[in-house]
């Protein structure tokens, strides 16, 4: 969809005369309908440049340009798209407009970060040339019309209010595989970026590429359904067995059948900790992709969406394999239908509002069921751990009922994490005060549990561990604040435990924590963890949860004060104290429960509460004891003997 078109005589025209604000609002209104006219106002500044731009006498004025497509099936929009031919091609260039004065750098490894201000406070987003070459990624992966005309697009970027510095972020080398492709251009560079746009625009649109862009066909191309299916191959984190390859034949099933009936449908997959969701919602991304559907795979927490992309990556382009990853909070904008599938993994962490502000949209569970001919949700509500967590599979059943959509359940049980058992999942919800359980002394399994007096000697066999392969890492609960001031300093440290002179930063952003090597020396919180699982993992207990009277206590007022888990919670107590109790008390003991399932061959605890560690200690005992007896007796069984206990 386009908000306007218009070749480039009548666009310039309509900004000279200032009535191009009043014909974006009039067809935006018509178009969608949500939307200001202060909010279109503020396209303004950005509209006039493009005019100054454009207005080239080698610039051909029957070329078109197009003002707010919405690229099919994915909610993202490109700002401006001039197009026309070269004399032999037909080409459309795409410019990623931006009124940003300045930025700083960001040392990820992927290299598409930036820091900037933007929706009132200075946040990390994407550099603006990996966005412009994301979006024209995604128009070639998926849009059948223009690879087979073929339509040439030349993505590019415009900063027209950006200041240029010698030793300037925007262009720093690190940047520069994205720049090559996407150039940038700034404040005083206008001359550049029209030598840019004529290189390919030198005829007019006399073959409509707006409309092929706008309308062509979406279809998954050949090149990136091989290079997906060769991503999995060989791989064995992706490899399903059990209930995980019963569940996917299911689904695939259903989608095909209700797609092919025009017919809406969910499917809902339970699972607790390591029951293979993430796989199998790998699997069934590479598989839909395969067989012409649209789909995307979508996570609340961006922490599980980068892991598994890198993982996939390979030899598949970066531009490709990131355009099916997609955060939950860009559906409220979305037309019904609009995707074939979306595979909707962590749904517990769905929230109700969207937005930077929670401002945005009626509530996520609702619009991804409405944005998709079918929708997968794995969940686990057992794992919600903020107070903005709605996700639940009561409430997709609502939401299906009330949209018309027919639903299917099934259940994980097979337990990967945890060294193959669900037993120690049982002990430990327990042990935390979750639920009663018949695993009071049994993990059902032999799992390395330790917990150590020293928050030093926990982050020793971490390392230790780490050396193997890379698969270990430290988690801690948020009770400690976070050092805006030091976040890019592995020196500066958050975690402080003064008794035993321990200092930790928490994960620095720089990169992706859960698989760069020296991430093993920073500490990950609830929210970077989620969704993923390592080899072994080191869990800090702070003051939010604690052993007090003979039974294990929560105490939110523990939490740091930037911990965003529990924002609302005072004025929530005053209002509604019983409820707001138990909500709170939930949320920390799954996010502990969490915390301490993250490892597939061990836990490693420190408590900064010597009574919750003396207690964990006990537990422990107890299940170490009736093991020993258990041996014992099977050993007697075996000389033929009897022992009585």
């Amino acid at each position: 969809m386009i908000i306007y078109e218009a070749n480039i005589a009548e666009f310039l025209a309509d900004v000279e005369n200032e009535v191009i604000v009043d014909r974006l609002y009039g067809v935006y209104q018509e178009k969608i309908g949500r939307t200001s006219k202060s909010e279109i106002r503020s396209w303004d500044q950005s509209l006039q440049r493009m005019s100054n731009v454009l207005r080239d006498r080698d610039i051909p004025k029957d070329a078109k340009a197009a003002i707010e497509f919405k690229i099919p099936n994915t909610g993202k929009r490109v700002d401006f798209i001039i197009a026309g031919n070269d004399g032999v091609n037909d080409h459309a260039v795409i410019v990623e407009l931006k009124q940003w004065e300045a930025v700083d750098k960001v040392e990820r490894l992927d290299a598409v970060v930036v820091e900037t201000y933007v929706g009132g406070g200075k946040r990390q987003t994407t550099h603006p040339s990996y966005q412009a070459w994301s979006y024209a990624a995604l128009i070639e992966d998926f849009n059948e019309e223009v690879r087979n005309r073929p339509i040439h697009l030349k993505p590019c970027a415009y900063l027209h209010n950006y200041i240029v510095d010698d030793n300037d972020p925007l262009v720093d080398g690190h940047y520069a595989e994205h720049i090559d492709k996407a150039p940038v251009f700034r404040k005083g560079e206008m001359a550049q970026l029209r030598s840019f746009i004529k290189t390919y625009i030198k005829q007019g649109d006399v073959n409509d590429i707006i409309g092929s862009i706008e309308n062509g066909r979406i279809k998954p191309s050949k090149s990136l359904q091989d290079s997906m299916a060769a991503m999995l191959q060989g791989n064995d984190e992706f490899i399903m067995i059990d209930d995980q390859k019963v569940v996917y034949e299911q689904i695939l099933h259903y989608a095909s059948e209700c797609i092919a009936q025009q017919k809406k449908g969910t499917f809902i997959v339970k699972g607790g900790p390591g029951t293979g969701k993430s796989v199998l919602g790998i699997n069934l991304l590479v598989q839909l992709i395969q067989d012409d559907y649209f789909a995307m795979y979508v996570t609340k927490n961006s922490a599980p969406r980068d892991v598994y992309a890198t993982k996939l990556k390979g030899t598949m382009k970066k531009k490709s394999i990131d355009n099916l990853f997609k955060g939950s909070g860009s559906f409220h904008a979305a037309d019904k239908d609009e995707f074939d599938v979306l595979i909707v993994d962590e749904a517990h962490r769905l929230n109700e509002k969207s937005g930077l502000f929670s401002n945005l949209g009626e509530n996520q569970v609702k619009e991804l069921l409405n944005s998709a001919k079918f929708s997968v949700f794995f969940i686990d509500e057992a794992q919600r751990v903020t107070l903005k967590d709605i996700g639940s599979v009561g409430l997709i059943r609502q939401f299906a009922k009330e949209l018309g959509i027919d639903v299917y359940e099934s259940e994980l049980s097979s337990q990967f994490r945890c060294d193959g058992s669900d037993g120690y999942i049982a002990w430990l919800d327990d042990v935390l005060g979750i639920r009663e359980t018949a695993n009071t002394h049994d993990l059902g399994m032999d799992y390395d549990i330790q917990i150590v007096d020293s928050p030093n000697v926990l982050r020793d066999r971490i390392r230790e561990k780490n050396v193997r392969n890379n698969k270990s890492r430290i988690v801690a609960g948020y009770c400690w604040e976070w050092q805006k001031d030091g976040k890019n300093d592995r020196n500066v440290h958050d975690i402080v435990i003064d008794e035993h002179q321990f200092g930790m930063s928490w994960n620095l952003g720089n990169d992706i924590w859960a698989i760069a090597e020296q991430s093993v020396d920073e500490a990950g919180c609830i929210h970077t963890c989620q969704g993923l699982e390592f080899d072994y993992v080191g869990v800090i207990i702070g003051d939010d949860l604690r052993y007090e009277n003979g039974t294990i206590i929560t105490d939110y007022t523990k939490r740091a004060k930037t911990d965003q888990s529990i924002k609302g919670i005072k004025k929530w107590m005053k209002e509604q104290p019983e409820q707001a109790t138990e909500a709170v008390d939930a949320i920390i003991r799954n996010t502990y429960r969490t915390l301490m399932t993250r490892g597939q061959k061990g836990c490693y605890i420190y408590c900064t509460d010597s009574a919750l560690a003396q207690y964990l200690k006990d537990r422990l005992h107890h299940v170490y004891a009736e093991r020993a007896d258990v041996s014992r007796a099977l050993v007697a069984e075996a000389k033929g003997t009897y022992v009585v206990k």
